[in-house]
């Protein structure tokens, strides 16, 4: 099997070396109170859950909050667990597991909101994002297995936040346009993630396995 190229830096990669140092305080400041860093991948888990029910719901400030509220949570606790010197992998599977719950509650919520005002169609958008989403993630586990680094891609899990935060955000200040940033959030998240996903599928098919 020839050796691959190294994966590009992609855009979450930039935002995390440029957190790293606030991250890294942080992780030992929450470690030294004896808090596990398990717990507080749980703890993200229920708040992305109680914003999926408010976004069914409608609640968009209560959503938007909820959501910009999980995005610490989410970098805390890798940074927890290497700041108590964790070197098990249960945690990084706990973590991978709980993101997808997350990304499926969402999308749920956005279903059920439009499905609830008989717009199946976009709902059925949102059904596409998430099959998108877990497709994203699915390349790069499976292609992890067989000891191929594939982390690129135009859409990765930072895009995705800043465009969920972006549709959450904007009927705040522009309410008489909620349906149309919607839709609009949607279906850039559907196209996203799945042209994502295919070309995850590219490069594992262009560097796997090939004499």
């Amino acid at each position: 099997m020839s050796t691959p190229p190294a994966s590009p830096v992609t855009l979450s990669d930039k935002m995390r070396k440029a957190f790293a140092g606030l991250t890294t305080r942080a992780g030992k400041a929450v470690a030294g109170m004896g808090i596990q860093p398990d717990w507080i991948t749980w703890l993200g888990l229920i708040v992305v859950g109680i914003g999926a029910v408010a976004i069914a719901n409608g609640q968009w400030a209560l959503a938007f909050l909820l959501m910009l509220i999980s995005l610490p949570l989410d970098a805390l606790d890798g940074a927890v667990a290497r700041a108590m010197q964790r070197s098990d992998r249960r945690g990084g599977v706990l973590d991978s597991t709980l993101d997808r719950y997350a990304d499926g509650l969402i999308a749920a919520g956005f279903a059920y909101y439009f499905a609830a005002h008989g717009e199946l169609t976009i709902m059925l958008l949102a059904l596409a994002g998430m099959i998108g989403t877990f497709a994203v993630s699915y390349v790069r586990a499976r292609a992890g297995e067989a000891d191929l680094s594939v982390k690129i891609g135009f859409f990765s899990r930072f895009e995705r936040i800043v465009t969920l935060l972006i549709m959450l955000g904007l009927p705040l200040v522009l309410p008489q346009f909620t349906t149309q940033i919607l839709i609009l959030g949607l279906l850039v998240l559907a196209i996203g993630t799945n042209l994502t996903a295919l070309q995850r599928l590219w490069y594992v098919y262009k560097h796997l396995d090939r004499g």
